[in-house]
């Protein structure tokens, strides 16, 4: 048991080590990425990761969406109007945005409001979900874009005249 529970003190001492590694480089590259509300080492690295090896494709916060599987899709039938989540995009960076949305209907206050209010305009879980999801995109890519431009500045054209 002892060998057991020496074995649990050195992993967990691994484990916070590279956490503070993760975040020592998160901060480094996005200095305010770690400061929005529910953003921790593991899904800043995860977004990063995303926006990093998709560069060329964030020309606005709607491509980062879409690139994350946030972005609105239609879903109406007849006379109900209504959208859905993408089913595209990057999954780790999909299941990044989940758990700040989750992070954030735990223990802020204006995500628990806005749900509150859209379960009372008639929305599902989902739908609320859905858009909180957007919204953090919106903001996390605040935070990326500056430091992914400076690291990937656009070419300009060539003129071929």
């Amino acid at each position: 048991m002892r060998l057991l529970a020496r074995r649990i003190q050195h992993l967990t001492e691994e484990i916070n080590d590279l956490n503070k590694r993760i975040a020592e480089a998160i901060r480094a590259r996005t200095p305010g990425l770690l400061d929005a509300h529910g953003v921790g080492p593991d899904t800043a690295a995860a977004l990063l990761i995303s926006a990093g090896d998709n560069s060329e494709r964030l020309a606005s916060e709607a491509s980062f969406a879409a690139l994350c599987g946030t972005s609105p899709v239609e879903a109406s039938s007849g006379k109900t109007q209504r959208r859905r989540l993408n089913r595209g995009g990057d999954r780790q960076a999909n299941a990044a945005l989940y758990r700040i949305v989750l992070s954030r209907l735990r223990w802020a206050g204006p995500s628990q409001d806005y749900l509150h209010r859209r379960l009372a305009e008639g929305k599902t879980k989902g739908e609320i979900i859905r858009c909180l999801k957007r919204y953090a995109a919106r903001e996390i890519y605040r935070h990326i874009a500056p430091a992914n431009t400076a690291a990937h500045p656009m070419k300009p054209a060539r003129d071929t005249a």
